[in-house]
């Protein structure tokens, strides 16, 4: 198992951070500042960009559960990638950022805004099966935490294209009171 922070200052070494106390979690925002080279990625066949000068990143780590969420937003708000990691538990770092203890699998979904301000997911898919197939042949997951992996990451497959992912919404509700 390997564990992921949220601390993106530290990841870029620029930028600016905040972690708010939200209900059963964190929520990370990120804004990177000026970005000399933008960062696209293949996204459902795809090339999306997902960093660059004046963009947002908004995560939300549950304290419980297994699902958290990076949405990563252009300059205008619009949401240019969703990212599920799957994980096993979830803590604070002793800066007060969030971690998770991940299990591999990740689930990345497009999404559009309608004119009413929802936010839809149009696409969804599991990815890295690799690394945990990987990590499981390795002993770094145990084959329950394998199962447990993909359960989870179905689920939020799932849930996202149901349009009933309750950690966009968390987000959606707070980066709408946020200034961009």
């Amino acid at each position: 198992m390997k564990r992921k922070g949220n601390d993106y200052v530290a990841w870029f070494g620029s930028g600016e951070q905040q972690v708010l106390r939200v209900p059963n979690g964190w929520l990370v925002e990120y804004r990177p500042g000026k970005v000399e080279t933008p960062l696209d990625v293949t996204l459902l066949g795809q090339t999306v960009r997902v960093l660059d000068s004046g963009y947002r990143w908004v995560d939300v780590v549950p304290d419980t559960g297994h699902h958290a969420l990076k949405v990563q937003m252009d300059g205008q708000g619009v949401p240019r990638q969703l990212y599920v990691d799957i994980f096993r538990e979830s803590g604070l770092d002793a800066a007060g950022v969030p971690w998770v203890n991940d299990l591999y699998l990740d689930v990345v979904a497009l999404c559009q805004v309608l004119p009413d301000g929802r936010w839809q997911v149009t696409a969804a898919e599991i990815i890295d099966v690799d690394e945990l197939e990987e990590a499981l042949a390795a002993g770094r997951v145990t084959p329950r935490e394998a199962a447990l992996a993909w359960e989870q990451a179905q689920a939020a497959q799932a849930a996202l294209l149901a349009q009933a992912f309750p950690l966009l919404e968390v987000v959606r509700q707070y980066v709408g009171r946020w200034p961009t």
